[in-house]
């Protein structure tokens, strides 16, 4: 997985997966069989309500044990899965965000919760930012997003600003926010803080989280009228259909929507 680029978070998943594997049959992981993968995936999904998604990641990592560690012929599992819950993103409103990143004191967090809002980051790939990713002449963030793709997405000139004077007072070396061991990224558990704290000292009362800032960099700019291929690439998606989601939380002023009709008919 490694040498493919993974992940080090989707690496710890898919061995902490076949380790659960191996602890329900108390069976050596390279003797399992696909009868016993499909026993443990029955029994997650009718006695733990586990989600569709831990379903196929459990697949994934039985594939890649089978074919690429062990040698074996793949044979595809077949099971019923659970119907994935269709839920929509929590999206929050411009005033919303903007409360958040003015109610935070310290000027680091609040840089962190201005970079995810305007360049629509995932935790991730702000937590694996450096300084050099900031490309301030073209106004443009460098982004290493899933499966060590890059992309490019937006530098606002506000977040600019915010970022020369948060580079003037710290001064970070490898990571372009840091914890406190210096040449440490920052941790996913710290960005959850500052926005869990941001969100009660609002007083916003819906089940955000730090990824809804990324939902809501992108409905926004969807209700700004920018194209949903446009959004799409500054997400890192790699189908449009998830992108599409965002047209169902999107509010549109139908009185200012011209029928195609009114343009045709005399």
């Amino acid at each position: 997985m490694q040498t493919r680029n993974y992940s080090k978070r989707s690496i710890d998943t898919y061995v902490y997966l076949l380790r659960s594997l191996e602890e329900y049959h108390n069976t050596s992981i390279d003797e399992i069989s696909i009868d016993q993968v499909k026993d443990f995936l029955q029994y997650s999904i009718e006695t733990r309500k586990v989600s569709v998604s831990y379903i196929n990641q459990v697949i994934s990592a039985v594939r890649i044990l089978q074919k690429d560690v062990l040698g074996k012929e793949w044979e595809s599992i077949r099971i019923k899965r659970p119907r994935r819950v269709k839920k929509l993103p929590v999206v929050l409103s411009k005033e919303e965000v903007k409360s958040m990143i003015e109610t935070t004191r310290n000027f680091k967090h609040r840089a962190i919760l201005a970079v995810i809002y305007s360049a629509g980051l995932r935790i991730s790939e702000l937590i694996s930012l450096r300084p050099s990713d900031i490309d301030s002449d073209r106004k443009q963030i460098r982004v290493i997003g899933k499966g060590n793709k890059y992309r490019y997405t937006l530098l606002s000139e506000n977040t600019l600003d915010m970022l020369r004077m948060y580079w003037r007072a710290y001064r970070p070396e490898r990571y372009l926010f840091e914890g406190k061991i210096n040449g440490q990224p920052i941790s996913l558990s710290t960005i959850r803080i500052v926005f869990r704290n941001a969100v009660k000292k609002t007083g916003i009362n819906k089940q955000a989280t730090v990824h809804s800032l990324r939902h809501s960099f992108a409905t926004h700019l969807l209700e700004s009228g920018v194209n949903l291929k446009i959004i799409q690439s500054l997400l890192g998606h790699s189908s449009l259909r998830t992108t599409s989601i965002y047209l169902h939380v999107t509010r549109f002023d139908l009185a200012s929507i011209k029928s195609p009709f009114d343009e045709i008919a005399g």
